[in-house]
């Protein structure tokens, strides 16, 4: 037996491991990934003290950065649900765009809230509106709840701090911020794609709340759709640009860092700027941001509180993204990932459609897509980078396979459908599994247009 012959079998046993363990045992994903890492290892004839040294660098390389931003991240999420500001945001978009404009004012919501608020959190917090608009207008819960959810799920799968994608770029060792950017990019067409395909399957499954507000009904036909008033009980809410601030202000900061460095610009208050659009420095004011301007409700004990549930919460996707930078770490030095790109490059096929395929099996076999994206990164940024592809394409691709065809297996899916009144199966997978389906396959065309002409 060749020595890439044994690292081929090798990978293969330790990738049916790691899926066996996730997907039938009560392994930890952190934990099988480690697992896997080890018996690719020993398999694959790499030496015994080599493996841990694999282990440990990857794992401590990966999140030399992202560590931190994943942590500022998710604390100032939990201030920003906390506060109500993810209300304001929605009706901000509402009254700007006005009638007949709801779906896109609940998509553009959810584009925004979930890059700080993990989306599931963010639908619960803001379908009671887009059920109060529902009962106000006479248009389909459906397809405001439908737009809604797309808007979050998107950002969540593909612009950082969300906890996956900066994940993924840690495992490709790309700029947080630039994959911020190309991020935002690629997620706009998909959530226009969204909010068509809303409206179209609001109309085949026409649902509004009852008079009571508890229950559903179907009108046989639809209804006169009603002029929009902002009439869903005042609440004690942060104000329009203390809500925001916390968002764009980082955004703002790492595009100028981008723009200034693209421009060859340095020197004086240029280099401060640069410094401030870090991201992790951009991150860490858009914190401080929350922190000072939506805390006034809250107590000192309670605002801590609060952000120890994020961190809480980021603890485990830390670890998970860890233990995918050993795994990948493993298949690169084991000489692997070296010997498949090798192969690939014979086939002629795009280097970029190894992480997406990959990523987007990986989601349909256990429903996870920040495991998805995370697992299929791992495996593939040692073999992008033999290829010389672009590494941004490819960590984009990995991030959209994680949206294919959101179903039973995923926890998001239940929240989405059931929160909407969805209860047969056939209806649950209209409204939201090609949803979903509809964004990984436009998302996936974007990077295929954009990766022709700048990768």
């Amino acid at each position: 037996m060749t020595a890439q012959t044994q690292m081929l079998i090798g990978l293969a046993v330790g990738l049916i491991i790691l899926l066996f363990m996730i997907m039938r045992t009560k392994i930890h994903t952190f934990l099988a990934l480690i697992i896997a890492t080890v018996f690719i290892g020993i398999i694959g004839g790499v030496p015994y003290e080599d493996i841990v040294v694999s282990i440990t660098g990857g794992f401590g390389g990966t999140l030399g950065n992202i560590g931190i931003i994943i942590g500022l991240g998710v604390m100032m999420g939990s201030l920003f649900e906390a506060s109500g500001a993810a209300k304001t945001m929605a009706r901000t978009f509402l009254k700007i765009l006005g009638k007949g404009k709801e779906e896109i004012a609940m998509a553009a919501t959810g584009f925004l809230v979930s890059i700080p608020i993990f989306c599931d959190s963010g639908f619960v917090i803001l379908f009671p509106l887009a059920k109060a608009l529902s009962k106000q207008t006479k248009k389909s819960v459906i397809s405001l709840g439908v737009s809604l959810a797309a808007g979050l799920v998107i950002t969540h799968t593909m612009v950082p701090p969300t906890p996956g994608p900066v994940g993924v770029a840690g495992i490709f060792d790309i700029s947080v911020g630039t994959f911020m950017l190309w991020g935002i990019v690629i997620a706009v067409p998909m959530a226009v794609a969204g909010i068509f395909y809303a409206k179209y399957i609001g109309k085949k499954i026409y649902q509004i709340p009852d008079e009571s507000g508890e229950g559903w009904i179907r009108p046989e036909n639809l209804m006169e759709i009603n002029t929009f008033t902002e009439n869903f009980g005042e609440e004690n809410l942060p104000g329009v640009v203390i809500s925001f601030a916390p968002i764009v202000v980082p955004i703002f900061l790492i595009l100028l860092n981008n723009v200034f460095k693209v421009l060859g610009m340095g020197g004086g208050w240029i280099d401060f700027v640069l410094f401030l659009g870090q991201p992790i420095i951009a991150v860490a004011i858009g914190t401080l941001v929350a922190i000072v301007g939506l805390t006034k409700g809250l107590t000192r004990k309670e605002t801590l509180d609060e952000m120890e549930k994020g961190i809480t919460s980021a603890g485990i996707i830390i670890l998970v993204t860890g233990g995918g930078g050993a795994l990948g770490q493993i298949i690169k030095d084991s000489g692997v990932g070296e010997y498949i790109a090798q192969i690939i490059s014979k086939t002629g096929l795009p280097a970029i459609l190894l992480p997406f395929l990959i990523s987007t099996l990986l989601r349909f076999i256990q429903g996870s897509g920040t495991v998805a994206m995370l697992t299929s990164a791992s495996i593939t940024a040692p073999i992008l980078a033999s290829l010389g592809a672009n590494p941004l394409f490819g960590a984009l691709s990995a991030c959209v396979g994680s949206l294919f065809f959101s179903y039973f297996n995923d926890s998001f899916f239940h929240v989405v459908t059931r929160t909407m009144g969805l209860t047969e199966a056939k209806e649950q997978m209209q409204a939201w599994s090609i949803t979903t389906t509809i964004a990984w396959g436009v998302g996936f065309g974007m990077i295929l247009i954009l990766n022709g002409i700048f990768g």
